[in-house]
């Protein structure tokens, strides 16, 4: 299976021959896999080299000029250290891109601190008009970057080397309900629906899985709890824990209700490692979840 990485290459690459207005705006990362998209479109196709400040800027000044610009690198670089460019040559000056990054909260452990973005979703979060697509397999990254590409409004497209083994029908707004249950709701947010299914085995739980996390889907989580006949919620986040647990106590504001947001620790874990062992440390491993999902749940 490719990466949602090598997808979105792909598919921005035909996307760039499909329609005109499309621009991609680089910073050297993933610009080998852009070369030939370059040499056809060299209008089109704009690395700025390791500049971020300056690939939000340019992307401002596309969409001011009528483009949709499409900005990309690692979701540090793209969200965080350029973000008072996101901030202002986006949404101070009114207009769209999509921003897609790789990297995730921790795909490339070796790149140390530098590299990771546990926060970059909760960062955004203090913005306005901001949608957020959190992919959990390659064909819903395509749909996500396809739909986001084709309207005018500021998109977030949060890529991973984490993947689940099959892909969703997504559409870019409700959450699918995976599993029915009636002693809690747990919410798993693009690709942490794997180990969430296998955490909750045999538990008599309702899973949702959620790839479109901003706007929040809070007509679905209410719906769930009423089936559940319980307002016991757990949110699992690829990113920075309790990221969305506001947003859940939005949705279910005139209910009593409990909300556990499971996701990325704030803690620092100064070893490389690997991937898996992130995973394990932060708790989102499935034995963990299950631990952690069933302890709450009993309480």
């Amino acid at each position: 299976m490719d990466t949602m990485r090598d997808r979105f290459i792909a598919t921005t690459s035909r996307l760039l021959d499909e329609d005109p207005r499309l621009a991609l705006v680089l910073a050297e990362i993933s610009r080998d896999g852009f070369r030939r998209a370059e040499e056809r479109h060299p209008g089109r196709v704009i690395n700025v080299g390791i500049r971020e400040q300056l690939l939000i800027g340019v992307g401002g000044g596309l969409a001011l000029a009528g483009m949709r610009p499409v900005m990309h690198t690692f979701a540090s670089f793209l969200v965080e250290r350029p973000f008072e460019q996101v901030k202002l040559d986006l949404g101070h000056q009114g207009v769209g891109g999509v921003l897609v990054s790789a990297g995730a909260s921790y795909d490339w452990p070796a790149g140390g601190f530098t590299h990771m973005s546990p926060g970059d979703v909760a960062l955004l979060d203090t913005l306005d008009g901001w949608t957020v697509h959190v992919p959990g397999h390659p064909d819903e990254a395509e749909a996500l970057l396809r739909h986001a590409v084709a309207g005018d409004d500021k998109v977030y497209v949060r890529l991973s080397l984490q993947a689940n083994g099959e892909a969703r029908a997504v559409t870019g707004d409700r959450f699918l309900t995976v599993r029915e249950g009636r002693t809690g709701v747990v919410v798993a947010v693009g690709p942490m629906l794997d180990n969430v299914l296998a955490a909750t085995e045999g538990l008599d739980v309702t899973v949702l899985y959620a790839t479109t996390v901003r706007p929040f889907d809070g007509a679905t989580v209410r719906h769930a709890v009423a089936g559940a006949g319980t307002a016991d919620v757990v949110l699992v986040e690829p990113y920075l824990a309790g990221t969305s647990t506001a947003a859940v106590a939005e949705a279910l504001v005139d209910l009593p209700h409990r909300v556990l947001g499971l996701g990325v620790a704030r803690r620092e874990l100064r070893r490389y490692g690997r991937v898996d062992e992130h995973l394990a440390a932060h708790g989102l491993d499935p034995r963990s979840l299950r631990d952690r999902v069933g302890a709450f749940l009993r309480r």
